[in-house]
């Protein structure tokens, strides 16, 4: 089985820059899209008839139209899905799809960012603790798999430029001790599995031609609970891949 992640900034951006000749030639049974931007509605039933035998369960933010969302596009059905955590307080902001399998829990998030306030970065947190004791009672029925965009570098090696992002959200010392604690309970970062060298991103910035000289972050992971790591054959970062500011993540689990 083939899972994909990908922040893709905005679906109707960038379904006019080759989403679909992607997603139909990624050959993904599963595939986890984040900042969708976009209500179902505002998508062209032209567009969507596009998907080349893909279903979909969308997410948008009922909070403030235009931001975040999650999407999935999937050839495996699962057992059943939800579109929230239970805890009221994360929901409506469109950043949660759970798949149910006969074998494992899947995971699409896109964690919040934290850069904009304290209140949001102290809400991120709040999000990762709550995500990660939700999880741990889930696991003890069936294994887990989360992808997506977790909004954070883990290690000094995941960021271009780590010194000078030390004191900003995305990098900051309590963000990733909560990456640690995460590894510690029993989850594991597949990418770093297979290739653990630096200069290796998923996301840069728009700005000073970044992406070009590779001044990037690793902020998208697909993380598995430890027992399922015999299952895990490869993951991988697409970063030729073009169309947002983030590039697809895959992993292959058999």
């Amino acid at each position: 089985m083939k899972i994909y992640s990908w922040n893709v900034n905005g679906f109707r951006a960038v379904i006019k820059k080759g989403f679909w000749d992607w997603l139909n030639s990624c050959k993904g049974d599963i595939v986890l899209i984040q900042e969708i931007k976009a209500e179902i509605s505002q998508i062209p039933k032209k567009e969507l008839e596009k998907r080349d035998g893909y279903n979909f369960i969308w997410n948008s933010s009922k909070k403030k139209k235009g931001y975040s969302g999650v999407a999935v596009f999937y050839k495996n059905k699962p057992i059943r899905y939800s579109l929230e955590f239970p805890e009221k307080k994360f929901a409506g902001e469109g950043r949660v799809i759970e798949l149910e399998y006969d074998d494992f829990y899947l995971f699409n998030i896109y964690f919040p960012n934290g850069q904009m306030s304290e209140e949001r970065l102290k809400f991120k947190l709040d999000f990762y603790d709550y995500f990660l004791d939700y999880v741990e009672k889930l696991r003890k029925n069936k294994p887990i798999i989360v992808g997506g965009d977790f909004n954070t570098a883990h290690t000094e090696i995941d960021l271009a430029n780590p010194k000078e992002n030390s004191n900003r959200s995305g990098f900051l010392p309590i963000e990733r001790a909560w990456i640690d604690k995460f590894i510690a309970t029993g989850y594991v970062d597949t990418f770093r599995i297979f290739d653990k060298s630096p200069g290796k991103y998923t996301w840069w910035s728009y700005r000073f031609n970044a992406r070009k000289k590779n001044i990037g972050w690793r902020i998208d992971y697909f993380f598995v609970s430890k027992e399922l790591l015999p299952r895990v054959k490869n993951a991988w970062i697409e970063d030729k891949i073009m169309g947002s500011d983030h590039c697809p993540i895959g992993l292959e689990i058999e």
